[in-house]
């Protein structure tokens, strides 16, 4: 007879899941056992920390659209998890969490790690229980699955280590064995027919119609392909849809926001209507401003319509499908200027990014290496970020092709992200070649990490952008707030040699001359590769056009700010000359 956690992993595998991310302890053994003795049907990776665990079942659920698992034990092993259980949760991930406890007759008695993972996980989970006995276990295992899929979320159960080992329990008598089926069910998720018709009409009436495409339409390309085609209709891309459309594709005007392009934020200003495709793009000033454009939104989740814009014609459904049906009918639009004017706005926007990413500046720029760094990725590249400046560089600088994917923490934006990431990509498709770009602020937080791309030999190249500084953070004091840059200066760190001493390879480069040499040498090596690019500090992060207030703030900062000098003499030059306006 199964104990419970031979139930639990049993259920795993017949929901289809193959690979549990986490660290063992003595408040799992009992599932650590079940999974070792399958290994031949379910993998275990081993991290270096549990947050980790998380961020990688949160990437892994993100890249394939299957159920993540991650596994820690009781205690500070279970709240380690949070962070990245809190990524699966707002950027809508399928996550399940599963975490140990104490002896079951121990809890709540001041015992060792007596800590109640149910009550702490009560935020960020939409299914989560604590276990009883083995026979609970038979109905829970499989409803946690259901429900981290069906939505879109994080599910958590939480096992007392002695009834892991549990063979037998007694049954009630309405707890009939076998009477949950191991499976998924979705439905054909379609939109209203009046919906239907609404947006239609509001998009066929329009003139100038932009589009706003987010995660939710990475299934949806060859569809949103068409829409925009019939529309003539420019794309801007959330940071999460990167990868939904090539950024070289002649409808992408490239990201929003303020790490997006200046021909994106034109669309949103001078757009009659808006369609937005499986995004909720967070920041509400880069959307046309109310009354000035009509509203089309498409999304699974009935919550999400309607959040950030004044939407006239919700669209509850599968991205996909809904577009498909939403071409049948509308009408091939004759006049495309709208389309053309952006067109000709994206390329002056890639004349002045040409100009940033040619600089042979000593300090070297983060701009040139980014680009050289994207341009070598081969066509089936998995490309991670982490949070901070280096976003902006990998959003701006790096072209994502057609094949190619992209992953990051989106709407929890939390550093630490990208090397997880990364990871969970090689694990998730083998033989698939993983790059990320990272900042040395979040690469610190989870170096060790890098011990489990060696271990795994997951084939990454990771540049991390090396300026000493937490610059983003940096140039919000100034911007946002008008205050000098404070306490954002970081102890460096030779993370070559880190790389080298955890059993990959490291390489760094300072300047602009050595870029390509040692790329090429970087791209070349087998193995897990970190490449080190020692970058200017005071080089500015801006967003395309720059508001008013946020010039008068930086200006004001300035007196004060270290670095004084540096920054004023790069303000001064193409292209942030013209971004400062």
């Amino acid at each position: 007879m199964p104990n419970t956690a031979e139930i639990l992993v049993d259920t795993l595998i017949a929901w289809d899941v193959r690979v549990i991310f986490g660290l063992p302890g003595d408040g799992i053994n009992g599932i650590m056992e079940a999974l070792r003795t399958r290994q031949d049907k379910i993998r275990f990776v081993q991290v270096r920390h549990e947050e980790s665990a998380a961020f990688m079942a949160t990437a892994y659920a993100k890249w394939t659209g299957k159920l993540g698992v991650c596994l820690a034990t009781s205690g500070p092993g279970g709240t380690h998890l949070l962070t990245g259980l809190y990524d699966a949760k707002l950027d809508q991930a399928p996550v399940l969490a599963i975490t140990g406890m104490q002896f079951h007759d121990l809890i709540e008695t001041f015992t060792q790690q007596d800590v109640d993972l149910t009550r702490v996980f009560s935020d960020v989970a939409i299914f989560n229980t604590q276990v009883s006995d083995a026979a609970h276990m038979e109905n829970v295992a499989g409803l946690a699955c259901r429900s981290a899929l069906a939505g879109r979320g994080v599910s958590h159960l939480s096992i007392a280590s002695d009834v892991q080992e549990q063979t037998s329990a007694k049954r009630s008598p309405r707890n009939l064995p076998r009477h949950t089926p191991e499976r998924w069910f979705e439905g054909d998720k379609r939109p209203d027919e009046a919906q239907l018709a609404l947006a239609a009409d509001i998009l066929n009436t329009a003139s100038k119609v932009a589009i706003l495409a987010g995660r939710g339409a990475l299934h949806a390309k060859t569809e949103l392909e068409r829409t925009a085609d019939l529309l003539a209709a420019p794309v801007a891309k959330a940071l999460l849809g990167k990868g939904v459309l090539p950024d070289d594709h002649p409808h992408v005007m490239g990201g929003i926001g303020i790490l997006g392009s200046l021909a994106s934020q034109e669309i949103m200003e001078e757009c009659e209507a808006l369609l937005i495709v499986g995004s909720t793009f967070p920041y509400i000033e880069y959307y046309p401003k109310p009354g000035k454009a009509r509203g089309v939104q498409i999304d699974r989740n009935a919550q999400r319509i309607g959040l950030r814009h004044p939407v006239e014609a919700g669209l509850v459904g599968d991205a996909a499908i809904t577009l498909q049906l939403l071409n049948e009918r509308l009408k091939p639009k004759q006049d495309r200027a709208f389309l053309e004017d952006a067109q000709q706005s994206l390329q002056r926007w890639r004349k002045m990014m040409a100009e940033a990413e040619s600089r042979d500046d000593v300090p070297l720029k983060p701009q040139r290496v980014v680009k050289a760094f994207g341009d070598r990725m081969p066509a089936n590249a998995i490309l991670a970020s982490d949070c901070g400046q280096n976003t902006e560089l990998a959003a701006r600088h790096i072209d994502i092709k057609a094949g190619q994917d992209f992953a990051v923490s989106g709407s929890l934006a939390s550093m630490a992200c990208g090397l997880p990431y990364a990871i969970a990509g090689g694990i998730a498709f083998p033989g698939r070649p993983v790059f990320a770009v990272v900042g040395d602020g979040g690469l610190a937080m989870q170096l060790g990490e890098f011990s489990t791309a060696v271990r795994y030999r997951i084939p990454l190249k990771l540049l991390v952008i090396k300026n000493n500084m937490l610059n983003q953070i940096a140039w919000e004091q100034m911007m946002f707030l008008g205050n000098p840059q404070f306490a954002c200066e970081l102890q460096p760190i030779d993370f070559a040699l880190a790389a080298e001493a955890m059993g990959g390879i490291g390489y760094s480069v300072t300047r602009p001359e050595d870029v390509d040499g040692v790329l090429d040498a970087a791209f070349a090596a087998e193995g897990p590769v970190i490449i080190e690019a020692v970058v200017d500090a005071y080089e500015p992060m801006l967003p395309p056009r720059m508001p008013d207030e946020y010039r008068k703030n930086m200006l004001t900062a300035l007196r004060e700010t270290p670095g004084r000098k540096e920054i004023e003499a790069n303000l001064a030059r193409e292209p942030l000359k013209t971004m400062m306006g």
